[in-house]
């Protein structure tokens, strides 16, 4: 009986299994690197918004907290986008006929509400809770970015997961004393500029437990250095890892592997 398949046909299945293999693995990275792109994240895209509101200005130029504008970012899950009285409270008085305010005219005037575009917009499934991570040490800047020097408003971070569990698996390097939390340009303690920090002795698991104090080096046995070593427990620190690590515990934060459920982040 002839035979059916030519001799060379073994080496034409082998190649073809390699190929759909290779073919496999292309597609699987090139998902995943799309997955990952600005293009699904959103990152560094700069939305058209109905006012080119510019944070650089406010926040660096004129001084504005930001609390000013985002009322409840301290305590609760959502940091708020000001309402149109915010912005009236100064623009009645200044730029009063400029034409790229001309929607917060319009929206004082009618009530109907300025319809701003959200940059940093989670999934539905997520549950992130703004004031908890402010009130454990988490400042503005280590997700938003250098806000205070952005004309337009973007997104810096991808905010996806493994963003997320990044920082929580150690959390040291991100963590600031709670006076420091809209300070936009911390950079953590140095010789130059040691951070102090001592038990207040208030109970609880909050951050209302320690208070830390950035004071410039100064010559030892001074007045000032002597007064801030009274309070018992302080300590000095002059690198970011070894407050991070000081202020994980006296913040109470839970570690990793205590971090099991899902409903921490999904409702």
């Amino acid at each position: 009986m002839a035979q059916v398949f030519d001799r060379s046909s073994n080496a034409l299945a082998r190649a073809s299994l390699v190929l759909t293999g290779l073919i496999v693995i292309a597609l699987g990275v090139g998902l995943n690197s799309l997955q990952r792109s600005p293009w699904v994240t959103r990152q560094g895209q700069r939305p058209d918004q109905p006012i080119p509101f510019s944070h650089m200005h406010h926040v660096q130029g004129l001084g504005l907290q930001c609390q000013y504008c985002h009322t409840t970012v301290e305590v609760s899950s959502y940091a708020g986008i000001p309402p149109t009285k915010t912005c009236i409270n100064c623009h009645s008085q200044i730029w009063t006929n400029a034409a790229l305010l001309e929607p917060v005219r319009e929206s004082w005037a009618t009530g109907a509400s300025v319809q701003w575009i959200k940059v940093h917009d989670l999934p539905d499934f997520v549950f992130f809770n703004h004031s908890i991570h402010v009130n454990k040490g988490i400042g503005c800047a280590s997700c938003h970015g250098r806000v205070d020097e952005m004309p337009l408003m973007y997104m810096e971070n991808s905010l996806q997961m493994e963003w997320c569990l990044n920082c929580h698996r150690n959390p040291a390097v991100n963590l600031r004393p709670t006076g420091e939390i809209y300070n936009m340009a911390w950079e953590g303690p140095s010789s130059g500029k040691p951070v102090k920090c001592a038990p207040t002795g208030k109970a609880g698991p909050t951050a209302q437990s320690v208070s830390c104090t950035v004071v410039s080096a100064r010559p030892e046995g001074s007045v000032e250095t002597v007064a801030l070593d009274e309070a018992p427990g302080t300590q000095t620190f002059t690198s970011q890892m070894e407050l991070g690590r000081y202020l994980t515990a006296q913040y109470h934060i839970r570690p990793p592997n205590e971090l099991t459920s899902c409903e921490t982040c999904h409702r």
